[in-house]
Parts: structure tokens; C-alpha cells; sequence
């Protein structure tokens, strides 16, 4: 829960901030419920709020920034939810390749966007390839991605190579197996952040997050700005990590 009060401004020392923020960007459709408006509308909210908090992650100097847009388990939902929430992401890539060159975000995507429609799929490989000569800040979004699918396929991709003579199974390590993963090169985040008042990980970097600091609070995405992400940090700051020491 958050540690500060409405009112009471956090203090963040911005000398020492993560190098990697996840955030499972939860509660669109709770906001969107308590104003009796469709779930559709949170979603619209969520992806304004998005923007709001990637922007500001690269101004304060945060390197890494990764998103849970879209889950294995989302195409569960309605087809008109999921058909709002891939016309969202679609809005957005279009507008990232129109401000690239004012922004110079680097935007790599996780996950398989083989069932997304064709021109989606394009529209991602585009901004991924375009974004690239970018330094700095670097956006992971995480599109039909679940983190149990992930580490299957890296274990399948090592075992592929221990069958074709490539590897021997004795060479496994840590190091080696986050080689498989779509975050391969990327450190792990310090800070998984989740709103929306659930408290679980559903399945987001389920690997990477073996020793990050969760901060979980009740406000929904939509209305997680600026201020709420100050809370975050400031939280994580007042933290001891030990990473198993004393």
C-alpha cells in the first residue's frame, strides 16, 4: 500500500534512481466502471496515462522502462475489449514514429506478436527497427506475453541445442539462460510496480523479477501520474536490499 498520504508531496532523491521500472499498468476497467463508463474508455485513460509516465521515466533519467500492455491471458476477453486495446496500441505506435525523432525513445517489444493482425505486427517491427539508433531511455512493451511462456521457450531454444550437438546441458547457467529471454542484455528491474489495488504478479516477468521491490497501491492506472510514480520511488528508496546478505 502506499506509504504517503494524498497531500504529503514524496521525496525522491533522483541521484540514485532504479535503472528498470516494470509496471503491470492494472485497473483500467475499475476506473472506467466507477465513472459508468465502458471498459473501452479505461483503456483509452490507461494509454494517455502511459504516455504521461514514459515520458516522464526518460526525463528523471530512468533506463529502462517495461510495460504490461497485453497478456497471454488477455484474449480471454471480449473481442470488442480486445479489438479497443490493439486499436489503442496501434494509435500509439503511429504516434511514436510521428514524434521519434522530438522523443528518441527506444521501443523493443516482448512477447509473440505472431497472432496480431498483420498490420500491427508490421507497425511494431517498424517502430523496433526505427527506434533502435535511439540512446537513453528504452521502453519494453510487453504484447501477448506472459512470463511462463517465456521461460518455456527459452528452455525449449537451449534443449533444441543440446539435441542439434550446439550446447551440452552441463553449460546451463543463469547468465546463459537469460540469453533466451525476451529481455535478453537487460538488467532486471529493481521496481515492479502494480495499481489497481490487486496484489499478485499474473505472470509478468516471472524470471526477471526474482529480487525486484514490489510497491502496490489501490489507485487505478488512469490515475497514476506523476505524483503516484514519485510515491513509488520513494518507497523503493526507503528499502534495504540485500539480495539474501545481511
Amino acid at each position: 500500500m502506499p506509504l504517503f498520504g494524498k497531500k504529503e508531496e514524496a521525496k525522491v532523491d533522483f541521484s540514485c534512481l532504479p535503472r528498470h521500472i516494470a509496471i503491470i499498468m492494472d485497473g483500467n476497467g475499475r476506473w472506467a466502471k466507477g465513472r459508468g463508463l465502458p471498459r473501452t474508455a479505461g483503456h483509452a485513460a490507461g494509454a494517455e496515462t502511459f504516455r504521461t509516465i514514459a515520458t516522464y521515466c526518460r526525463d528523471i533519467g530512468i533506463q529502462y522502462l517495461t510495460v504490461y500492455a497485453f497478456s497471454t491471458e488477455n484474449w480471454k476477453r471480449p473481442a470488442q475489449e480486445v479489438s479497443a486495446i490493439m486499436g489503442l496500441l496501434r494509435k500509439y505506435l503511429l504516434e511514436a514514429v510521428r514524434d521519434m525523432e522530438k522523443e528518441k525513445v527506444r521501443f523493443v517489444f516482448f512477447g509473440d506478436l505472431t497472432p496480431l493482425p498483420e498490420e500491427l505486427r508490421q507497425l511494431c517491427r517498424e517502430v523496433q527497427s526505427d527506434s533502435a539508433r535511439f540512446e537513453g531511455c528504452q521502453v519494453n512493451i510487453c504484447v501477448n506475453y506472459g512470463g511462463r511462456d517465456e521461460i518455456v521457450r527459452a528452455a525449449k531454444a537451449f534443449a533444441a541445442d543440446c539435441a542439434a550437438g550446439k550446447r551440452k546441458a552441463e553449460e546451463l547457467t543463469e547468465e546463459e539462460f537469460s540469453l533466451g529471454l525476451w529481455s535478453a542484455g537487460i538488467p532486471d528491474p529493481e521496481l515492479v510496480i502494480r495499481p489497481g489495488g490487486e496484489e499478485r504478479t499474473s505472470n509478468f516477468l516471472l524470471w526477471q523479477s526474482a529480487y525486484s521491490e514490489f510497491y502496490f497501491t489501490d489507485v487505478n492506472w488512469p490515475d497514476f501520474g506523476k505524483e503516484e510514480l514519485r510515491k513509488a520511488l520513494a518507497a523503493y528508496q526507503s528499502r534495504s536490499r540485500r539480495f539474501g546478505g545481511i
